[in-house]
């Protein structure tokens, strides 16, 4: 859903096309649903922001890559781990949410470097490689694909094929789809990589928007300060969709294999406080949706029927699902501080920073939004953003820190 970008995103459908232009019709006709109370509905519009453009995912990406290349060591950990298999078949990676921009990218060919090495350093002479790309169906495949170098002549050595930069050592191929269902054949797959995605639920809870449930979550559109139902329905729906991804990762998995996940994280046991998730969503989104409701831009049902299907968990929360599944053994189980998810140039210029902060939120809710109140009103929210973030800009850049939840895990 999102593997790279600057922080948490959402993409289009082809919300835009390459050139960042109209939306697709599809999304228009969802605008007044309820979008994001349905797991099928929000399947079908939830992917990274398409294309090049100044919004798209590709160019909010710097915080998130960042962010991965100081968790590289980790990642090489769990490669170590991971059992050899036979050199007459294909090695096999799968990154899993992998957006449309070039982090994944970038990872994957340092997951494959590296597993080529420790062939090498055995003096076997390296497998095959092979890399799935998968996001849901509605990713824009078409735009990450541009970003693959070319396929590397494997007339060469593979020692030869792994030293080029500019070109690739493995066969490449997309797979849509959702990561809580299965996607691959019974033990085909050495190693899963997911990145900055596993915080994005399935659906938003159903109690969080049924005004007759304790959990109705009236006046707020994030978790982030909710009350204690609103936030234990989000905690359960985050382990309900964690466990049917473990199920399916555990079948799909190679005896041997191992998986490096990264998800958004908070340091407090508190649910309600989501850390520099709930600053980001739960004050600057939740202003500039409170600003079109005094504006008499929209009325109060209107935004209260409308939620961010994501939850940024505790480690208590997660080994809580993977001590009950069993599938897996946690090799490691940690906190991350990833950082501000707000990268400029100019820090001490609050134009910048704000526009900045605002790029992000829309990569990461824009076509939830649109979907739910319109093209036009979605503008007018974002604008809002931008104008509440350079009046703050120097408090954002000092408290806005993200967390990351970093696992490693082995089949049990």
């Amino acid at each position: 859903m999102a593997s790279d970008g600057q922080h948490v995103v959402v993409s289009n459908m082809e919300v835009e096309n390459l050139d960042g232009g109209k939306e697709d019709a599809d999304i228009s006709k969802t605008q007044g649903d309820n979008v994001i109370g349905s797991s099928i509905k929000l399947e079908k519009i939830l992917s990274m922001k398409g294309g090049k453009g100044e919004l798209s995912y590709a160019k909010n990406s710097k915080s998130q890559a960042e962010h991965a290349r100081s968790m590289l060591p980790l990642l090489k950990e769990t490669l170590d781990r991971v059992q050899l298999s036979s050199r007459d078949a294909p090695f096999v990676v799968v990154d899993l949410g992998c957006s449309s921009g070039s982090n994944t990218i970038y990872i994957v060919d340092v997951i494959i470097k590296h597993m080529a090495k420790r062939y090498e350093s055995l003096g076997y002479h390296p497998p095959e490689f092979s890399a799935f790309f998968s996001d849901l169906p509605s990713n824009d495949f078409n735009t990450l694909f541009q970003f693959l170098p070319p396929m590397a002549n494997h007339g060469g050595s593979m020692e030869e094929t792994v030293a080029a930069n500019i070109h690739r050592s493995y066969f490449a191929a997309g797979v849509p789809g959702s990561f809580y269902r299965r996607l691959f054949p019974s033990r085909s797959i050495d190693v899963f990589h997911s990145a900055f995605s596993l915080h994005w639920l399935s659906q938003v809870p159903e109690s969080v928007l049924d005004m007759k449930s304790a959990a109705y979550n009236k006046g707020r559109v994030f978790i982030h300060g909710a009350n204690e139902s609103t936030a234990n329905a989000y905690k359960k729906q985050f382990q309900t969709d964690l466990a049917s991804f473990l199920k399916s990762r555990a079948k799909e998995l190679k005896k041997g294999g191992s998986m490096f996940l990264v998800c958004l994280g908070r340091t407090s046991v508190d649910p309600t406080d989501q850390s520099g998730l709930g600053l980001l969503l739960g004050t600057y989104i939740q202003g500039a949706w409170d600003d079109l409701v005094q504006e008499g831009l929209i009325n109060s049902e209107k935004r209260d029927s409308f939620n961010i299907p994501v939850y940024a968990s505790s480690l208590q929360d997660f080994r809580e699902v993977v001590e009950a599944d069993g599938s897996f053994t946690i090799n490691k189980l940690e906190i991350f501080k990833g950082g501000s998810p707000i990268v400029v140039n100019q820090p001490d210029d609050a134009a910048e920073v704000g526009r900045a902060l605002a790029n992000t939120c829309r990569s990461a809710t824009r076509v939830l939004i649109d979907a739910h109140i319109g093209e036009h009103l979605g503008n007018e929210l974002f604008s809002r953003v931008e104008q509440r973030s350079s009046r703050h800009a120097k408090e954002q850049l000092e408290h806005i820190q993200m967390f990351y939840i970093v696992a490693s895990l082995s089949l049990a």
